[in-house]
């Protein structure tokens, strides 16, 4: 059912028509769950999510019934948050009804501020002052090369999560905060992340760590090699995360060809949530969040960059004491849950494999593809037929993916309406016949129409 629900929306996606700068009242919200999820038993921890596809972006929200102890923790260059100074004010008082995390950069923080109005309008808080709604929450960078609109989570969605909740359920990949995320781009990896869960219980100590990788680093896997990339030609097969950054600067240029693997020490936004149940008093609640933040960098690398507002919260629900797992050892444990948090957060992605050799459809057919394409927010692809095939430039008032602005670039025929421009980081088009152009087809298409 997961897999036909994905497929559905993957095909739906096709038909979202660009959005531009205004209102967002009339976009359609989608609070499914599609693709992968974590299960686990723990009714203290419910989670939302929902989405504009439209964007796509989305927002993650967890939400504690009882009410929970909370710290944070900052360590990135640009940072994005709400109620994180409450948060470090040292005390012990169960106050924070939820997490939340969101896309949309600083325009998502409206939806972090909306969760407190939703708990108020459902009658779950008050304006009594010992009875406020608390959510503290962080935000990603969604925009610029990831998307072409300017769709942002806010009041809306947040609500809409919110009516979403569910106990024990965690959805993974591109789902929620972490819809259109993205990592390795200090690599230029340029590939879909998204949001990662995992869940442990030790004795009667439980631990849950959530994430939602949108880093300039790339998630590494514990054999220091990276989960996924478009690779530089000049890397060998297999190649360590650990190597490149042993060559930098060099290895950042295209024409770097790999050597010899070296040895050596290893030294981005991503916002992530450690829950457990164990009973810490405030210091030692932060010393967990500072020791599992900073066990980050070995699956994220680099980590927290200057570009980067990596930003971690932990809570308990202080529900159980357990004296043989001591807080060093929780906190160990803690920090490789969070690790496979990170490597869940990879979505599933086929692989794109051009054909072997091009298509070539009629002069007639190309022809009737011509056109300026418009995606809103100044983005426009010019579309021409020459004597070779067809050409594309950007044409608005900035890049469109893989093309530059002005600067023509010849696509290769998949088959009569589909192309692909060849590149590191290969960028396709699929002419829908209505006069839309759809960019990459499938969870991560953007829409234009030809005017």
């Amino acid at each position: 059912m997961r897999i036909l629900t994905g497929l559905v929306a993957a095909a739906a996606s096709l038909f979202v028509q660009p959005a531009l700068a205004g209102p967002q009242d009339e976009l359609a919200i989608t609070t499914d769950i599609v693709g992968r999820s974590l299960a686990f038993d723990w009714a203290a921890v419910e989670i939302g999510v929902a989405s504009y596809e439209a964007g796509p972006t989305g927002v993650t929200v967890f939400r504690f019934p009882e009410r929970v102890s909370a710290v944070v923790d900052v360590r990135g260059g640009a940072p994005g948050t709400i109620n994180s100074d409450l948060l470090r004010l040292g005390y012990n008082d169960r106050t924070v009804d939820a997490i939340v995390l969101s896309g949309g950069s600083a325009y998502g923080e409206e939806a972090i501020a909306a969760v407190q109005t939703g708990l108020k309008e459902m009658g779950i808080r008050s304006g009594d002052w010992r009875n406020i709604a608390v959510s503290p929450g962080a935000i990603i960078y969604d925009f610029g090369g990831r998307r072409l609109n300017e769709i942002h989570p806010d009041k809306r969605l947040a609500h809409a999560a919110l009516r979403a909740l569910r106990p024990g359920v965690f959805p993974q990949g591109d789902q929620g905060a972490g819809r259109m995320a993205m990592q390795g781009g200090f690599f230029g990896c340029d590939s879909h992340s998204g949001q990662g869960g995992a869940f442990r219980q030790v004795g009667r100590t439980k631990i849950a760590a959530f994430v939602v990788v949108n880093a300039v680093g790339a998630v590494t896997d514990r054999d220091g090699r990276m989960v996924k990339c478009h690779p530089n030609p000049g890397w060998k097969p297999g190649i360590r995360t650990a190597d490149i950054l042993h060559n930098l600067p060099a290895s950042q240029r295209t024409d770097w060809v790999q050597e010899q693997p070296v040895s050596g020490p290893t030294a981005n936004t991503t916002i992530s949530l450690i829950v457990t149940n164990r009973k810490l008093a405030n210091p030692l609640l932060q010393r967990l969040a500072v020791q599992v933040h900073g066990s980050m960098a070995r699956g994220i690398q680099p980590f927290a960059t200057m570009n980067d507002g990596d930003t971690l919260f932990a809570v308990s629900t202080q529900d159980v004491d357990d004296t043989e797992l001591g807080p060093m050892t929780l906190a160990a444990i803690a920090g490789e849950v969070m690790w496979d948090a990170i490597l869940a957060s990879v979505p599933d992605e086929p692989a794109f494999v051009p054909p072997a050799v091009p298509a070539t459809p009629g002069d007639d057919t190309l022809r009737a593809l011509e056109g300026d394409y418009d995606f809103g927010g100044g983005h426009r692809l010019t579309v021409k037929a020459e004597k070779d095939g067809l050409v594309v430039r950007a044409s608005g008032d900035a890049a469109v993916f893989g093309f530059a602005k002005g600067k023509p670039s010849a696509v290769l025929a998949i088959s009569a309406s589909d192309f692909y421009l060849p590149a590191r980081s290969p960028t396709r088009l699929s002419f829908a016949g209505d006069g839309r152009l759809v960019l990459n087809p499938g969870r991560w298409s953007q829409t234009g129409v030809r005017k």
